[in-house]
């Protein structure tokens, strides 16, 4: 696995670029976002997500969200209404997954049984960059061990996943604290779990 050292607020481009090379290639990353490391892959490369289903588990069994670079990107793979595009536009970027009805453009494999995805704006430059500059988005799904408990320390990191992952960009220890999960598929927001957005505009 390539593993590269990145500064969080101010990232070596050239680093960002090696990370895109890989996706293109169908390959496998792991990235900091604004609240956990990411393992991702282009979501259009089939073979990249089966890998992705083969290391994570309960990936069949989960929603499996991706990071999109802004709300204008969204609509390309979701179906946003009036009320989730204002909800979303006073929280993104932030730490939120927002899920929506799936539009056509998502492959199949990333749908819920109730045809929904989970869309991420994480406020992280590493992260935006990477989906601006690919021009698709990546999944995102929280780097765990095999208990399912979330990883913080980019050594740990790459110690357990040297092997199965071919690139890991590192921006040091980040929180662990997941994103908060809001679905705004229907009429009446629900919160599917809180966790490090403020999820009060939600709560009646």
């Amino acid at each position: 696995m390539e593993y590269y050292e990145l500064h969080p607020e101010t990232p070596q481009l050239r680093f960002i670029n090696k990370a895109i090379e890989v996706l293109k290639d169908g390959g496998i990353i792991i990235y900091p976002t604004d609240t956990v490391y990411g393992i991702g892959c282009d979501i259009f490369n089939k073979e990249a997500l089966d890998r992705i289903f083969a290391l994570k588990a309960d990936a069949s069994s989960k929603l499996l969200s991706f990071v999109c670079p802004d709300l204008k990107d969204i609509s390309s793979y979701a179906k946003v209404s009036d009320y989730a595009y204002k909800t979303m536009k006073k929280l993104l970027p932030g730490p939120f997954t927002f899920i929506l009805p799936a539009s056509k453009e998502v492959p199949k494999k990333l749908w819920s049984k109730r045809k929904t995805v989970g869309i991420r704006v994480p406020n992280h430059v590493i992260a935006l960059t990477i989906v601006k500059e690919l021009g698709h988005p990546i999944i995102s799904s929280s780097v765990t061990n095999r208990a399912g408990e979330v990883l913080t320390d980019p050594l740990e990191i790459r110690t357990l996943f040297e092997g199965s992952v071919d690139l890991m960009l590192s921006a040091g220890h980040l929180s662990g604290t997941p994103s908060s999960v809001v679905d705004l598929s229907s009429e009446v927001p629900e919160i599917i779990r809180i966790g490090a957005g403020d999820v009060s505009l939600f709560v009646a």
